[in-house]
């Protein structure tokens, strides 16, 4: 069994949170939810320890306003 990702799409991070993918990217061009990380030069991933948070209604660390 492979492990879970660490980091995501922008349509994967839109499901986890239950949401059309423009709607997920509203909220993040507003700072309601975190930023994408770049990894290789425009290539954007959304953490999964992120979205979590936002689930648990934890803070993470950095990426987006509260």
């Amino acid at each position: 069994m492979a492990p879970p990702p660490l980091a995501v799409k922008e349509a994967t991070a839109a499901r986890m949170l239950d949401m059309r993918t423009n709607e997920f990217r509203n909220l993040v061009q507003i700072g309601a939810l975190p930023q994408p990380i770049d990894l290789a030069g425009q290539v954007l991933r959304w953490r999964v320890s992120d979205l979590e948070a936002i689930l648990t209604g934890a803070v993470p660390d950095e990426g987006f306003e509260t």
